[in-house]
């Protein structure tokens, strides 16, 4: 039941992603990072992300792409740093099963991660699997509803088909969790364009989708200041 839930879900996505009605915008960082500060803004940051951790389920399209994308101007942004958490959590995936307790420890490390990046979708997804398997509903529904608002930012700017209407991604790990969500498998094949794009080749799918494409000038931006 939970299966065919979640595949209705990513025909639903797909849907929306590909349709030719849908009006793709792509993030205004400069405005985005401009609106996030004003105090007396519904968009101002503080207020966001506070909602946000606190399970929020009533946030705008808009305030979601303010939430998502005026991350990357924070203090705390860091798109290419990894937790020392992922260790202690592969040693669970390597089970053939997992117990109770399992599903409570691979809870307790997602947790921690999230603490060091609170966008991480896939401590999310552990996290919601995991109180599924342990009865608590409420709890699971708290992380896929995160989860869902991180979805829903990306997908509102295109359908990947393109370069002009490439997904925008705070997080180049953000790719590989898109194409899981939405039921693709990756193609073995990243590419880096000469425009400055991501691409990822697909397995065969039944869209006869060949690869998408995604923007990450904001990954690149923070690279370039290490890098100065």
């Amino acid at each position: 039941m939970r299966k065919t839930a979640l595949l209705i879900v990513s025909i639903l996505m797909i849907s929306n992603l590909f349709s030719q009605e849908f009006k793709y915008e792509s993030p205004n960082y400069e405005k985005i990072s401009k609106e996030i500060k004003k105090k007396k803004s519904k968009f101002y940051y503080k207020n966001l992300f506070d909602r946000y951790l606190n399970g929020d389920s009533t946030f705008t399209l808009n305030e979601k792409r303010h939430l998502y994308y005026g991350y990357s101007f924070q203090k705390e942004y860091s798109p290419y740093t990894s937790s020392v958490y992922n260790d202690s959590l592969n040693i669970f995936f390597a089970k053939d099963s997992l117990t109770e307790n399992d599903f409570h420890e691979i809870a307790r490390f997602s947790l921690l991660i999230l603490e060091e990046q609170p966008f991480d979708m896939r401590s999310m997804n552990y996290l919601s699997y995991s109180y599924y398997n342990l009865g608590n509903n409420e709890l699971e529904n708290f992380y896929s509803n995160k989860i869902s608002i991180i979805v829903d930012a990306i997908m509102s700017t295109g359908n990947g088909l393109s370069e002009e209407t490439a997904l925008s991604v705070i997080y180049v790990s953000h790719e590989y969790d898109l194409l899981n969500i939405l039921g693709f498998e990756f193609g073995g094949m990243q590419s880096h364009t000469s425009s400055g794009y991501d691409y990822l080749k697909l397995e065969e799918n039944e869209y006869e989708i060949e690869g998408l494409f995604f923007e990450i000038s904001r990954s690149l931006g923070y690279l370039n200041k290490l890098f100065k």
